[in-house]
């Protein structure tokens, strides 16, 4: 990873874009470009020498077939401008693909890379024979990809085994993998991780899926105390997570706040009232709003027990 200036100066860029701008497909673009002119795509997709058959090149071909098969909707050779009609006047501007296309490419990408070393060089057909390293052509290309997101702020990473997975917000973050869910209540617990599970994931529609299943896992959790009466069972909560009257009152208030937002938007439930939470910044909010009240709870749980034991 290059150390740039910026970087040491001012820290890095907060990684918060979750869409991939233009701007950064250019320059993956590139990347690739640059990786089909050195043949690292040679040991997927080989060109071979017709005198001994070994591996002297890449076979374009091959990998635009591959390509244009399993990322349906990526145009080949890729583009990374489009035609706007503007009445009598078209111009080509800046285009990206959506972003989980882009990002099912570079896992491809990285499925398929090699480093090529040259070997013994052929003479009548001017060029070598080659031999790849997979493991660095792979690492390489994963240090350029988490470079190009680092540096222009988008909130995805490449790890060590080629899966894109999306860089939580940093406090958010360091919660959701500190926490160990151990609740008492298995069915509470699957829930918590099913809903850790899907928010750490690429696609939106996953991460809305984890919003969902944290409210879910909210009213599981208000009725824990007392399952037989949900209005005394979240009392007991609430008395235990805090003891000091005006902490206690605004807990409650934040606790009713959390359930109206559940029941008015289309949330817990599916009224055509209600209305849909579609940014993802929307989501980012009240998924650490409220994964932050269950967390508290969950910290009180032992003096909850104790209450309950005395009732």
């Amino acid at each position: 990873m290059v150390d740039y200036f910026s970087d040491r100066e001012n820290g890095p860029r907060a990684r918060t874009e979750q869409m991939i701008s233009p701007t950064v497909w250019a320059g993956l673009v590139g990347t690739v470009q640059a990786l089909i002119n050195s043949a690292a795509f040679g040991l997927q997709f080989p060109a071979r020498c017709p005198d001994g058959q070994a591996i002297c090149g890449s076979d374009p071909d091959s990998l635009a077939a591959a390509v244009i098969a399993e990322m349906p909707g990526l145009a080949w050779p890729l583009e990374t401008t489009s035609e706007v009609e503007d009445g009598f006047f078209s111009q080509r501007q800046p285009f990206a693909p959506d972003t989980l296309l882009i990002l099912d490419f570079i896992e491809f990408v990285y499925a398929s890379v090699a480093k090529p070393n040259p070997g013994k060089y052929h003479d009548f057909f001017s060029h070598h024979h080659l031999s790849f390293d997979q493991q660095v052509g792979q690492e390489e290309f994963r240090a350029t990809v988490n470079r190009i997101f680092a540096r222009n702020g988008v909130a995805f990473e490449m790890l060590s085994t080629g899966r894109l997975v999306r860089v939580l917000p940093l406090v958010l973050g360091d919660d959701l993998r500190r926490t160990v869910f151990n609740t008492g209540d298995r069915t509470l617990d699957n829930m918590l991780e099913e809903c850790r599970a899907k928010f750490s994931d690429r696609n939106p529609l996953v991460r809305r899926e984890a919003l969902e299943r944290l409210w879910d896992a909210w009213e599981r959790l208000k009725s824990l105390a007392d399952p037989s009466d949900k209005k005394r069972s979240i009392k007991i909560i609430l008395d235990a997570t805090a003891s000091e009257p005006s902490l206690r009152a605004r807990l409650e208030a934040e606790a009713m706040e959390l359930n109206s937002i559940g029941n008015s938007h289309l949330i817990r439930h599916s009224e055509v009232n209600q209305v849909p939470v579609i940014d993802m910044d929307h989501i980012d909010y009240l998924f650490h709003r409220l994964f932050a009240m269950i967390q508290l709870m969950l910290r009180k749980q032992g003096a909850a027990r104790s209450l309950m034991s005395r009732t």
